[in-house]
């Protein structure tokens, strides 16, 4: 186990394994985590657990490409840390799910808050959402809605939403007070 600490990473220092969210094994089912299971066990070429610089290369060694470094750095700095198998089901998570950032979907709510209150009224984005971008058709706005923070009003919590859209539910529901 002392071995393994004093392992070289051969750049200037060792980062820890960040935990990624738990929600991440939500997001598929068992057949396709064994599926990436199976994937990140063929991509880690030295067996250590993680993928690294040298594992991402011979991937790509083996598929006929050859990658500059600057790429793979550029690859491996989308993760907030060495890819372990739970990091690396969560990048394709959420490259699968199309989830933006919690900051970004924020942001996109409070161009709606004129008034900077924290809430959108309901019939208003449910307009803009099926006029604008990619059109959203009736029963679509209403899956989006459907667990939706929405007071007696219509007004729309959009920081609680987009903590429930980001998180899920459990992570929702331990926030609010």
């Amino acid at each position: 186990m002392a071995s393994a600490a004093k392992k070289k990473s051969g750049g200037s220092g060792h980062r820890k394994a960040q935990r990624a969210t738990s929600n991440v094994f939500a997001l598929f089912d068992q057949t396709q985590i064994q599926e990436f299971k199976e994937a990140f066990q063929m991509m880690d070429s030295n067996k250590d657990g993680l993928i690294d610089k040298e594992d991402l290369r011979a991937t790509f060694d083996s598929l006929g490409r050859l990658v500059p470094d600057s790429e793979l750095e550029a690859m491996l700095a989308e993760a907030p840390g060495p890819i372990n198998f739970t990091m690396f089901l969560s990048i394709f998570g959420e490259r699968i799910s199309g989830a933006d950032p919690e900051d970004v979907i924020l942001n996109a709510f409070k161009t709606f808050d004129l008034d900077d209150t924290g809430f959108i009224d309901e019939n208003n984005l449910r307009k803009v959402l099926g006029k604008w971008g990619e059109k959203l058709n009736d029963q679509e706005l209403d899956q989006a809605f459907n667990e939706a923070p929405i007071d007696t009003s219509g007004k729309l919590d959009y920081k609680a939403y987009t903590r429930l859209i980001t998180r899920g539910k459990e992570d929702d529901d331990s926030v609010q007070a």
